[in-house]
């Protein structure tokens, strides 16, 4: 049985880790170099970079934040944000990043999810899906970090990227986001139930046992969490145990 994963996420603006609430009102939360170094050693299973307004901003990802950050850790590291091209991958995992994560540059052109598994191996590419419910009751997509609403439902481009070769599939509930009410079950165990590849949950946790329910009700494979780690509401190590001991497969 596969280990469940603890993600913390570093969302970065300006070279600061930041966090709002629904993707709106950021603020600072720290240096993303030593909260990257504190995680690692608290037993992160991974660790997340998101340049947040790279997209926004029409600019390539930080890659010396990137190096920086990779030589203060030895878990694996995700890096998005502005990726678009073989070539800003290669810079990336050349300046320590294991994995990509791209959202609005692969809904605007699919083919780069295919070209990108491809040539670096699907293991490497993470499709991020911003996602929200709205009065329907279904799930869309999202772009541009959250700014952008399309008419394409989540489960159809999360079906879509998988057999263009996406390798994993991160999921951030707009609904939820910073709320720390708990995570999206429904939309994560849809996804988990009917995908052959990891999802990785993101947005609302807020205790212990929003990652319980993420793991068992949500199937999801990984949980992703932010503000509740940055402000030390919840230290890894505790939330470890916590699940551990509810019998979840979990690192310790």
């Amino acid at each position: 049985m596969l280990t469940k994963r603890i993600i913390p996420c570093l969302d970065i603006k300006d070279g600061r880790t930041v966090k709002g609430v629904n993707f709106t009102e950021l603020r600072d939360a720290g240096d993303p170099i030593e909260l990257a170094a504190l995680y690692a050693l608290q037993g992160a299973d991974e660790l997340v970079f998101l340049d947040i307004t790279a997209t926004v901003e029409k600019r390539k990802t930080l890659s010396e934040l990137v190096n920086k950050i990779a030589h203060k850790i030895n878990i694996p590291f995700t890096v998005g944000g502005g990726i678009k091209t073989e070539e800003d991958v290669s810079v990336l995992l050349q300046n320590g990043a294991d994995k990509i994560s791209i959202n609005t540059a692969a809904y605007i052109d699919p083919t780069i999810i295919k070209s990108f598994a491809k040539n670096f191996g699907s293991q490497c590419v993470v499709l991020a899906i911003d996602t929200k419910c709205e009065a329907d009751g279904n799930w869309y997509v999202y772009l541009n970090g959250g700014r952008q609403k399309t008419d394409t439902l989540t489960t159809e481009w999360a079906k879509k990227a998988v057999d263009l070769g996406a390798g994993e599939i991160l999921l951030t509930s707009m609904n939820h986001d910073g709320t720390k009410q708990g995570f999206a079950l429904d939309i994560t165990a849809t996804l988990s139930a009917t995908l052959p590849i990891p999802i990785i949950a993101s947005g609302g946790g807020g205790e212990s046992a929003h990652f319980y329910d993420v793991f068992t009700t949500g199937k999801a494979d990984a949980a992703l969490a932010a503000s509740i780690f940055h402000y030390k509401e919840l230290a890894i190590p505790d939330l470890k145990k916590y699940l551990n001991n509810k019998g979840i497969s979990i690192r310790l």
